[in-house]
């Protein structure tokens, strides 16, 4: 593959998952089962700046919130007040949006019956500088879409995050892939 051709896959180093069990396939992806949060390490790399990342997943309870902390060696960065959230929602016809800042970003709110998907763009967050990340969210639930941004102001190279709900448990797949540059 010559540079710029694409997406390559990142397949984590190694997974922790909260509550339930997660498995990495041969293909780089993760598929979880019943996890109340779900860590992947080693996903980012100095390889590439920026990364794509797919998630599509069921959660037990209705209306949960998710958010995601990048971590490090294994840890998490829960350092107070260092995510910033800004969020737009359109759901049937209500709009909404949000801001708020805390110990982990949000990525959105979560439905049940009919899945819920993510795409996730991180920009720098292998690179010793503050972490940008967008979300799109669409939720089969109640048809609605959903934009969040977030922003990590600690100058820390990452290697992976974690995914969280505010309650429940979630089963699906999520998968990393490098933006080739």
């Amino acid at each position: 593959m010559a540079a710029g051709d694409g997406l390559v896959s990142m397949k984590p180093t190694s997974i922790a998952a909260g509550v339930g069990t997660a498995s990495i396939n041969a293909d780089g992806g993760v598929d979880f089962t019943a996890v109340t949060e779900l860590s992947l390490n080693g996903v980012f790399t100095s390889d590439h700046d920026n990364y794509f990342c797919q998630v599509f997943y069921t959660v037990t309870i209705n209306d949960v919130s998710f958010t995601f902390r990048l971590r490090v060696g294994g840890s998490d960065n829960s350092t107070a007040s260092s995510y910033t959230s800004q969020s737009l929602n359109a759901f049937s016809t209500t709009r909404s949006g949000g801001r708020s800042s805390g110990t982990s970003g949000q990525i959105g709110v979560s439905g049940t019956s009919q899945g819920n998907a993510r795409a996730m763009h991180f920009y720098g967050p292998a690179l010793a500088q503050p972490t940008a990340v967008r979300f799109v969210s669409v939720s089969g639930e109640s048809v609605g879409i959903g934009e969040n941004a977030v922003t990590h102001n600690q100058s820390t190279a990452y290697d992976g995050f974690t995914l969280f709900l505010g309650s429940g448990t979630m089963t699906g797949n999520v998968h990393v892939f490098g933006y080739e540059e």
